[in-house]
Order: C-alpha cells, then sequence, then structure tokens
C-alpha cells in the first residue's frame, strides 16, 4: 500500500538541519536532521485526504496547513530521510481511511423494559431507606 502514496510524498520538501541533543564534536557540524516540510492545501492529494489531515488535532501542521516532522533518530543524513518519509508515509495512509459514519439506532423493547425495572428496583431500595428514618 506504501508505493500508492510515494508520489505525494515526492512533494514534499526536504531541509537538512543540524540535529539537537548529545552526540559530542561532531554534533555541531554536521547536519543530520531533516525537516521534511509537506503543504497539504497545495499538495495533489485528494479532497477527502486534505480535509481530514487539514481537520486533524495534529501538532503538527501549521496553521497554513504545512506538516512539518523533524527527523533525527539515526546519525546519518539518509537514514533520517528515510524515517522521515515513512513517518509521513504512514500519516497519510491513516488519512486514506474513510471514518466509519455510526449508524443511529433505538433501543430493544426488551432494553426498555429491562432499564424500567432496574429503575424501579433502585426506586424502591431508595424509598425502603427512607422509611427507615420516618418511623
Amino acid at each position: 500500500m506504501a508505493f500508492l502514496f510515494d508520489r505525494f510524498v515526492a512533494e514534499a520538501q526536504l531541509i537538512s538541519i543540524r540535529a539537537q541533543g548529545a552526540g559530542g564534536q561532531n554534533v555541531n557540524k554536521v547536519s543530520s536532521a531533516i525537516h521534511l516540510r509537506f503543504d497539504i492545501p497545495g499538495s495533489s492529494l485528494p479532497d477527502a485526504m486534505k480535509e481530514r489531515l487539514l481537520q486533524s488535532a495534529d501538532g503538527r501542521i501549521t496553521r497554513e496547513g504545512v506538516l512539518i516532522l523533524k527527523a533525527q533518530q539515526h546519525r546519518t543524513r539518509e537514514l533520517n530521510r528515510q524515517d522521515a518519509y515513512e513517518r509521513l508515509r504512514a500519516i497519510l495512509e491513516a488519512a486514506a481511511i474513510e471514518p466509519l459514519l455510526r449508524k443511529a439506532t433505538r433501543p430493544t423493547y426488551a432494553s426498555r423494559v429491562r432499564r424500567r425495572e432496574d429503575k424501579a428496583q433502585r426506586s424502591g431500595i431508595k424509598r425502603a431507606r427512607s422509611n427507615l428514618g420516618d418511623e
């Protein structure tokens, strides 16, 4: 299924940056982290997918609709690039699934009867409890 999203992934923009965190002297001179920017409104995604992505509560999507992923788990730029692409592919695959709409249903006759019986039993328990104080 991942191959279906390769043409959309190709629309992503990659920027090499310096990784954060520990790494000794090498961390300050090698740009091995990757910022992946994917412009959702400007992409060739189907409109329904764009809408689902923009409506999601993902904090990596800016107000302008740009998805920003930062990949810095690996030591090499190539592995971080692959990681960013895989994460983007996973996000796109999740957005491709249409959510199922809930069909409104009514309670069955038996469930309504059980509910009324439970309410009557509970009411009887409370009534018996309050009558004890009156005697």
